[in-house]
Formats: C-alpha cells, structure tokens, sequence
C-alpha cells in the first residue's frame, strides 16, 4: 500500500480532541471500519523516524500492545514485526504480523506502511492471529521542528469480535497511540539512536 492509497477514501470526521482529529472510513469488503488520525509534533522528522526504528520503546506508545518482537530486517528499510494486543476478558489477545517498509513519498512526505505479512510464522496455540491488516504512518515536515503526522489503518480483528465492537472502540487507537507518541517524541529526555541505515536510503536534513 502506497501513501495515495492510505489517504484516499471517503473520510467522515469524528473527534477533534487533545489537537488530535480521527476520522473513520467504510472499506470496501469489510464491515469493520478504517480509521485515520491526525496531529503536528513539535519535533523533529530525524527525531521521529528514530522513534520508529527503536522497537524496545513501542510499549510506551503503541496502544494496548502486550509483545512486541522483530522477526526479520534487511539494510533496505524492510522489517517484519510481530506484535500481540491486549483485548477485553475473555476474548484472545491478537497477535499481528505486518511487514513494515519506510520511503519516501511523490508527495513529499516519508511513509512507513504496513502490510500484513500474517503467514510469515507458524500461528502459536495460544494466540489469535489478525490476517487483514494494513496501514501508514504518514510524516510530512512542516518546518524543521514540526511534523504532521497521518495515521491510517484497517485492521479486522477476527470473526470472533463482532463489528460493531470492533468499531465502538475504533477511535481508541488512533487517539491514545497519537497522544502517547507525541507526548514521547517531545520529552526532551527521550533521545533515542539515529539508525544509520536510513543514510542509505534517504537524505534527512
């Protein structure tokens, strides 16, 4: 999935909170519904970008994650990571499998899109395996110390929760992990490393 792609849909407004604006979309083939969310960090894009690659610091953002594991990575920016989220009692957790990638976009943003990769591993017992899932973090620089930030996701949880659960509880994601993000992005204390791989890649300035 491309970042056209991600952006593209018939998105209804839902929420301005916290400076954070969701909005949902109905996807073609699913009853479950996509959702996008939107805010600016006051932060910088080198800054974010390392937030993303520095996976031991998911749990302090990603909303609901249990585990979070990287099962493969090469030097082209390709990553695929396994994730579980927490559900309500007594529904199983989910566990995800997505293979995310990082570019640059003719729009002129940087993307990581995410794409379910959800046959990569065998399915353990004791979990709940997501098989549709896909995405985009969107990140567009406004200045050199601010960044506009699209998050865009569909994700079917399974036959086993019922769509309109699934979509009560759609604006959580976006909202919290947003809200989360940018509280770590901005913490002046919170510097993680610069992977040097993206130097490879793409030019940062």
């Amino acid at each position: 999935m491309d970042v056209a792609t991600a952006l593209q849909g018939n998105w209804e407004f839902r929420v301005d909170h916290k400076a954070i604006k969701v909005y949902s979309s109905k996807i073609r083939g699913s009853e479950v519904l996509g959702f996008k969310g939107e805010t600016e960090f006051d932060v910088s894009l080198r800054k974010l970008i390392s937030l993303f690659h520095d996976f031991d610091s998911y749990g302090r953002w990603v909303h609901q994650l249990s585990e979070m594991q990287v099962l493969h990575q090469n030097d082209d920016l390709d990553y695929v990571v396994r994730q579980v989220l927490n559900t309500p009692w007594p529904i199983p957790k989910r566990e995800m499998i997505v293979r995310t990638e990082l570019h640059a976009s003719e729009e002129g943003a940087l993307a990581l899109t995410m794409n379910s990769a959800h046959d990569f591993v065998p399915v353990k017992p004791d979990m709940y395996r997501v098989r549709e899932a896909w995405g985009a973090w969107i990140l567009l620089p406004v200045n050199e110390s601010r960044v506009h930030v699209t998050f865009v996701m569909h994700l079917d949880p399974g036959a086993d929760i019922p769509p309109a659960l699934s979509n009560a509880a759609l604006f959580e994601v976006p909202f919290y992990s947003l809200q989360k993000m940018r509280s770590l992005a901005q913490d002046s204390s919170y510097a993680p490393p610069w992977p040097s791989v993206v130097d490879n890649h793409i030019h940062i300035s």
